[in-house]
């Protein structure tokens, strides 16, 4: 035989009331009207054929039904909380399974790896370096790194950063016998392509620059990539820019010109909405959020 249960947010509204003996501040702890918390009683008044509440010289208080169910049901709201908790705070501990693009994984996350580490000694952090976005997260997967227009339905979204392309090159390279000064320059390089050819085809629109085949030079799968062959003198890449500041701190990689392309997409780190408020899963959004604000806040005072 099935359990007959009653509406449970008209029951979940009426604890709330019975413990105020007020509408009002019901309404406001559950973020609701004062309108909507009479309504819900009034169903469940119906659902039981009881009263549970009456009115005397403008005061609210329970009826001896409502007093009786109250003292039977305000332990079970209590229990599901204290239990909430003690899965929250076993949540925040355990391993916990960050997807992303390997560029990112290589060029980024993994040299900073160890920062987290020593802060949440209890996340034992597992890398799962993927080539393609999707817009739904496996199983295996508690939150992931990913970048376009932070358009993906039913995932919980917050924006890390917007990223930029800049040239890069080797420091042997830019200080080599062939000048490259000036955007026009890079006729006499070979040009380093992420891809596809259109960044660099953009880049040189935007600069007003013509009369440069950029139908010359390597395509290559993934950002990392791109990035080691300019920094081995094998021409001049347009990077992207968080993936390419380690090797441009590094003294790898240098700007030869301060023209920028703008991307229209921006870096996001992404997990499915019931676990967003996991411990482990908000300590690691939480760090990632700390560390793209703070290193962008150094690039800002160094410029």
């Amino acid at each position: 035989m099935p359990r007959r249960l009653p509406p449970l947010n008209a029951v979940k509204a009426f604890e709330a009331a019975a413990r105020h003996l007020s509408f009002t501040r019901a309404a406001e702890e559950l973020f609701v009207t004062q309108a909507a918390v009479s309504h819900q009683i009034k169903a469940l008044e119906d659902y039981l054929g009881l009263k549970l509440f009456r009115r005397k010289n403008r005061a609210l208080l329970l009826t001896e039904e409502g007093q009786s169910y109250f003292l039977d049901i305000k332990d079970i709201f209590s229990q599901i909380a204290e239990s909430t908790e003690r899965l929250l705070a076993r949540s925040a501990i355990g391993s916990l399974t960050v997807s992303m693009p390997p560029s990112f994984a290589i060029q980024w996350l993994v040299p900073r790896l160890s920062k987290f580490s020593e802060q949440n000694p209890e996340i034992d952090v597992r890398i799962k370096a993927v080539d393609l976005d999707v817009d739904h997260l496996t199983d295996d997967v508690d939150v992931a790194i990913y970048y376009g227009e932070g358009n993906w339905p039913h995932l919980r979204v917050d924006k890390l950063r917007n990223e930029v392309l800049i040239p890069v090159c080797s420091p042997t390279l830019f200080n080599g016998p062939k000048p490259l000064e000036k955007p026009e320059d890079l006729k006499n390089f070979t040009l380093l392509h992420d891809m596809s050819r259109t960044d660099w085809q953009m880049w040189f629109k935007q600069c007003g620059v013509s009369g440069i085949n950029v139908n010359q030079g390597p395509i290559f799968s993934h950002s990392s990539l791109v990035l080691q062959a300019a920094a081995h003198g094998q021409g001049v890449a347009l990077g992207y820019s968080v993936l390419a500041t380690p090797d441009i701190k590094a003294g790898r990689l240098v700007v030869p010109f301060q023209d920028v392309l703008v991307s229209p997409n921006a870096y996001y780190l992404v997990c499915p909405e019931s676990q967003a408020d996991l411990g482990k899963v908000s300590a690691f959004r939480d760090w990632m959020q700390e560390m793209f604000a703070e290193e962008s806040k150094n690039e800002l005072l160094a410029g």
